[in-house]
């Protein structure tokens, strides 16, 4: 029996199925292949995400780290150079650029709205397929995630939309079509862990690079590992976790080696914030805090101490 393609009519899409068709349609044009050839001759590839008409683009720092040379690829198959403009490891963010106006761009969300339980849409180039999307909910906000200098990325959205390699870079987006988050990692020993830098911290981020370059933070000049303190010391000083960051080494020179921070010293707290680890050290040393007086309550051979340090820019 022959069937005539004439009768056949279009059937309308569920609801859930239309919110993803609409979010990859929405933000799918922006959304890039990104390779990145180093000197050697080596490459990696991953997703940017076009935000402005006029050619800047988001990807991860890991993507485009080492990278001598840029290029950048979207959907309808034209190719471009691109110049990388910032790069924050400590986020793992860059901002690159293409020579190149009138570009499709997405629209960015808000992630501090986003609710667990909510349709979300992951879009990349896993393995280098351009324009691949997989669908999910946020499984969980306010996660943390090691970036790769070592510091933590707060307010991390986690999702169990799959990725693969190459998503790195692509974007998360929402049933709207804005963008919520940029992709960044994924579990490899388990299914359905990903996870997706939040949208609100992609913004300020860009737009630190896009001005400066670079995001610029405060440091005490020291090194410094978290430190288990004795469970009777720990409840006497009324503490609620039983570990503070215990001294290194202090740089010559720098800030708290100028305030008498010395090896073996353990910071309690920094200013009015109670200090338990290295993390927490990191988090409050924001550009804001540089070339202002701080004061640090130490525990040096069993007596506290206050020592006041005026934290340097980290240059």
């Amino acid at each position: 029996m022959a069937y005539d393609i004439s009768d056949w009519t279009e059937e309308p899409l569920d609801p859930y199925s239309a919110r993803v068709a609409h979010a990859f349609e929405t933000v799918g044009p922006a959304v890039v292949h990104i390779q990145a050839r180093q000197t050697s001759g080596r490459g990696g590839t991953g997703s940017g995400v076009i935000f402005a008409p006029d050619g800047y683009l988001i990807t991860n720092s890991h993507v485009v780290a080492g990278a001598a040379r840029l290029s950048a690829s979207l959907t309808d198959g034209r190719q471009f150079e691109a110049r990388l403009i910032g790069d924050d490891p400590a986020t793992d963010l860059a901002v690159l650029r293409l020579d190149q106006t009138g570009l499709p761009h997405a629209a960015f969300g808000r992630s501090a709205a986003l609710r667990v339980g909510q349709l979300v849409v992951a879009i990349g180039n896993p393995l280098g397929y351009q324009a691949t999307v997989t669908a999910g909910i946020v499984s969980a906000l306010g996660r943390t995630l090691r970036s790769p200098s070592g510091r933590l990325i707060e307010s991390v959205i986690q999702t169990d939309a799959p990725l693969n390699p190459g998503n790195s870079g692509g974007a998360l987006v929402d049933g709207a079509g804005r963008v919520v988050g940029i992709n960044t990692a994924m579990v490899g020993q388990a299914q359905g862990l990903c996870f997706a830098i939040g949208v609100d911290t992609v913004v300020d981020v860009t737009a630190r690079l896009m001005r400066d370059g670079r995001v610029r933070r405060a440091r005490l000049g020291l090194s410094a590992q978290t430190t288990h303190l004795d469970a009777r010391l720990a409840r006497r000083l009324g503490r609620t976790s039983g570990t503070a960051v215990q001294v290194s080494e202090a740089v010559e020179g720098g800030a708290a080696a100028k305030a008498g921070l010395g090896k073996g010293d353990v910071i309690l707290a920094f200013g009015a914030e109670t200090v338990f680890t290295v993390d927490d050290l990191h988090r409050l040393l924001t550009a804001d805090i540089a070339g202002t007086e701080v004061e640090l309550t130490v525990m040096r051979r069993g007596r506290i101490e206050t020592l006041k340090a005026t934290p340097d820019f980290d240059d």
